[in-house]
C-alpha cells in the first residue's frame, strides 16, 4: 500500500503467514496473497498496543534487560512483514506515555518543553505509524504534558468519545472533541494482478472513559467521556457517508461480553457495530486470539480471532506482541469490501527449557536513536535514596501480609499523620490501605518486587509502586472498612474443608484490587464464599469472609469513624469497592504515592519493612490449597511466619507452585 512521499514504503510481491523469524527463516505463503484475483487486494495491518515507555529491552526497575519487552524488537517483526508484503500499514492502540521509568523521567525530571521531542514519538516516527488513539495512560501526567507530546507525532491521534468542556452534546456528533473523532487515510493499493488501485480507509478511535475516575484531578472541569459504543455507533455512519471503503477501529478498551454504561472493556461491543469491518484491541495486556486468555466467552472465538464474527487482535503488552489481522479485499465496482480476514499475535519471544528467548533481534535505528534517553533514565533510577535493614518482596503478597505493601502502609500513614495534625481529624484513627501491584503473574513470572537489604534507590521505589497516583484520605466508617476488605478477599477463591489442593487465587481478579488496610487486624475466612465479585458486584450478600476485624485490640465498632489513606484511583471509585468513591474524600494531596514513599525513606534513613502479620487466614481443618508465584519465591519461605508454605512442583510459563495447610 502506498503512502504519500513522506512515508513511501513498497515492498516486494511475496507474502508470508508469520513473516521472517530470527537469522531468516520464512514460513508459509498466506492464502490470501496466494489466490488475491485481478479484483481482489490482501491488505496487512498491524498493531502495537500497551506499550508503556518500554521502548528497549530493558527492564528499568530490575536494572538489567529483559527479551519480553521493547519496542525495538517488535520493530523486528514490523520489518519482516512491510518487506515480504505488499500492501501494509501500521497502528497503535494507547497507552504510550506512562509505565516505565523512562516516562517519569521526561515527566518528573526532564520535563516536555514546547518542540520538545519525547522518546515514544522517536521510536514511533522512525517506524512509520499511520494513527493511534488514546489510552488510560495518556492522562497520567496532565492534559499540557499529553499536548506537548502528541505534538511531536508525524501520525495522526484520533478518539470520538474524549470531549472538551464538561458537558457532553445531546448528539454525539455535535460533541466538541479533543481529538478527531477518526482519520480517513487515501492510500493505493496494490491488486493481485499487480496494478495500483485507490482505497479509502477510516480509523476511529475510543479511550475507557474511567479516565475521568483514574485522572480526575487532571481532567476535571477540562474534558469528560462518552460511552464507547455510544459514540462508535454515531460516527461510523459518518464514516461510511464520507466513501470509505473499510473502517478499522483502535479500541483501547478491553474485551468483555455484559455490556453496562460506559463500560471499561467494551471491544466486544465495538465489533456489533454495523459498518466496522475490524476491531485492535488492548488495555488488558493479554493477548487474542490465543489459547489462554478469554476462552469460554460467547461470541468470542478465540482460534480465529473474531468478536462478534468481525477480525480482532490485542497485541499484548510493553511490546511483547505485533498484533497482525490480514485483510483480503475485493473490488465491487469503485469500493473495495472485505470478504474475508484473519488475526494472529505474534510474539517477540518464546518459553524455552522454562527460560524466555528472544525470537527476533533489535531495530538498530531505534536502540540509537534513544541511547540517550536510555542513560538518562538509568542514572534517574540509580540514585540511591536511602537503606532497608531488610529485603523488600512480593512473592506472598497474596498469601500473607507482605514487607512491599507494609512500607507503602507506613509511608501513607507518616505523610497523613502530619497533614491531619491541625484538621478536625486529627483525633480520628488513620488507617491505610494499599495492594501489591507487581504479584499476581498479570505481567510474567519475573514481575515480582525483589530489593535485597541495603541501599534503596529511586528504581526501587518505583518497583514498588508502579504508578503516579497520588494520595488520597477518605473518611468511612467501621462497617465500610469491613465492606472494604470483603471487597479485596474476593481475590481467593472459595475453598472446601477437608480437601487438598484446591486452587487459592482467583486469577481474574487484579492484585492491585488485593488491599491490605493497616491499622486493623483480621483473619480471612475461605470456607465462605466472596461477597463481591472481581467487578465489585454482591455475588453473596450473607457471606462474612472477614472475621475478627479488630481496631485497638477491641471488635471493631460498625459506627466508628475512621480516615484510611489510599490512593487517587481508589478513593475516586477505582476498582468499585462498595460505597468508597469521590464523597469519601476529605484531602487530596499533591503529592504521588511514589514521592511519599521516597520522602519517608529519607526521612527515616534506614527503614524496617517487616510485615507486621495484621491479617491472616482463619483455619480451616483438612484442607489446602495451591498458588504459583514468582521461582526467586524459594529464597524467602523462612521469611513467612504465619503460615507453613511448601514447594509443590513447577508451575505454567517459568512460574513455581507452593502448598498452604490451611
Amino acid at each position: 500500500m502506498s503512502r504519500p512521499p513522506a512515508a513511501q514504503s513498497q515492498f516486494s510481491r511475496r507474502e508470508f503467514l508469520a513473516g521472517a523469524a530470527a537469522g531468516g527463516a520464512l514460513i508459509m505463503l498466506h492464502p490470501f496473497s496466494a489466490r488475491a484475483a485481478a479484483n481482489q487486494a490482501h491488505l496487512r495491518i498491524m498493531e502495537t498496543t500497551d506499550i508503556h515507555v518500554n521502548l528497549l529491552p530493558y527492564d528499568y526497575y530490575a536494572d538489567k534487560a529483559n527479551d519480553t519487552m521493547g519496542l525495538s524488537r517488535t520493530a523486528s517483526l514490523i520489518d519482516a512483514v512491510r518487506k515480504e508484503a505488499v500492501n501494509s500499514m501500521l497502528i497503535d492502540n494507547g497507552d504510550l506515555l506512562q509505565g516505565s521509568p523512562m516516562g517519569d523521567y521526561v515527566a518528573y525530571e526532564r520535563g516536555m518543553k514546547d518542540g520538545d521531542l519525547h522518546p515514544i514519538m522517536k521510536g514511533m516516527n522512525l517506524l512509520g505509524y499511520e494513527c493511534s488513539t488514546l489510552g488510560n495512560h495518556e492522562f497520567n501526567y496532565g492534559l499540557s504534558f499529553l499536548d506537548k507530546v502528541l505534538a511531536g507525532a508525524n501520525f495522526p491521534f484520533v478518539c470520538a468519545n474524549l470531549i472538551r468542556g464538561t458537558t457532553p452534546a445531546s448528539n454525539p456528533r455535535d460533541d466538541k472533541l479533543y481529538l478527531k473523532p477518526y482519520v480517513i487515510l487515501d492510500r493505493k493499493i496494490k491488486d493481485g494482478s499487480g496494478a495500483e488501485q485507490p482505497i479509502r480507509i477510516g480509523v476511529i478511535g475510543f479511550v475507557p472513559p474511567q479516565i475521568m475516575v483514574w485522572d480526575l484531578k487532571n481532567l476535571e472541569g477540562n474534558v469528560q467521556t462518552r460511552d464507547i459504543v455510544e459514540a462508535a455507533r454515531a460516527w461510523v455512519p459518518q464514516i461510511r457517508e464520507e466513501g470509505t471503503d473499510i473502517v478499522i477501529a483502535l479500541s483501547h478498551s478491553g474485551i468483555d461480553i455484559k455490556q453496562s454504561d460506559k463500560m471499561e472493556n467494551a471491544s466486544f461491543f465495538v465489533a456489533g457495530v454495523e459498518g466496522i469491518d475490524a476491531v485492535f484491541t488492548g488495555h488488558q495486556h493479554l493477548v487474542f486470539p490465543g489459547k489462554k486468555d478469554f476462552q469460554a466467552l460467547a461470541g468470542v472465538d478465540t482460534e480465529k480471532g473474531t468478536l462478534q464474527g468481525k477480525p480482532a487482535v490485542m497485541g499484548g503488552f510493553w511490546g511483547s506482541h505485533m498484533g497482525l489481522i490480514d485483510l483480503l479485499l475485493e473490488r465491487d465496482g469503485s469500493k473495495w469490501r472485505v470478504v474475508s480476514a484473519t488475526s494472529e499475535a505474534r510474539p517477540i519471544y518464546e518459553r524455552h527449557d522454562n527460560k524466555n528467548k528472544a525470537k527476533v533481534g533489535d531495530d538498530k535505528r531505534i536502540i540509537a536513536a534513544l541511547e540517550q534517553d536510555h542513560q538518562a533514565t538509568l542514572a534517574y533510577v540509580r540514585r540511591p535514596v536511602g537503606k532497608t535493614s531488610a529485603p523488600l518482596y512480593s512473592y506472598f503478597a497474596l498469601v500473607a501480609d507482605d514487607p512491599s505493601v507494609q512500607i507503602v502502609n507506613q509511608a501513607q500513614t507518616w505523610y497523613l499523620k502530619d497533614i491531619l495534625k491541625s484538621t478536625e481529624w486529627k483525633d480520628m484513627p488513620l488507617l491505610s490501605a494499599a495492594a501489591p501491584f507487581k504479584a499476581g503473574g498479570r505481567n510474567g513470572a519475573d514481575y515480582y518486587t525483589d530489593v535485597p537489604v541495603g541501599d534503596i534507590a529511586i528504581k526501587n521505589v518505583a518497583d514498588l509502586y508502579l504508578y503516579p497516583n497520588t494520595v488520597r484520605a477518605v473518611e468511612i466508617t467501621g462497617a465500610e472498612v469491613k465492606e472494604w476488605l470483603e471487597m479485596s478477599a474476593g481475590i481467593f477463591n472459595h475453598i472446601e474443608p477437608g480437601k487438598a489442593d484446591q486452587p487459592l487465587i482467583n486469577t481474574d481478579f487484579p492484585s492491585y484490587n488485593f488491599d491490605v488496610i493497616d491499622g486493623v487486624t483480621y483473619r480471612i475466612d475461605l470456607s465462605q464464599p466472596p461477597k463481591y465479585d472481581a467487578k465489585g458486584g454482591l455475588a453473596n450478600a450473607g457471606s462474612n469472609r472477614i472475621v475478627d476485624l479488630k481496631f485497638d485490640g477491641k471488635a471493631i465498632d460498625p459506627a466508628a469513624k475512621f480516615v484510611v489513606a489510599t490512593n487517587n484511583y481508589r478513593a475516586g471509585g477505582g476498582g468499585n469497592f462498595p460505597d468508597i468513591n469521590a464523597s469519601k474524600i476529605i484531602y487530596e494531596a499533591p503529592d504521588t504515592n511514589r514521592d511519599v514513599i521516597v520522602r519517608f525513606v529519607v526521612s527515616e534513613g534506614t527503614i524496617n519493612p517487616s510485615a507486621d502479620d495484621n491479617w491472616s487466614f482463619a483455619p480451616l481443618p483438612g484442607a489446602s490449597v495451591v498458588f504459583e508465584t514468582g521461582p526467586r519465591a524459594k529464597d524467602f519461605i523462612a521469611e513467612v511466619k504465619s503460615l507453613k508454605i511448601e514447594p509443590a512442583g513447577e508451575g505454567e510459563a517459568g512460574f513455581a507452585r507452593y502448598r498452604i495447610t490451611l
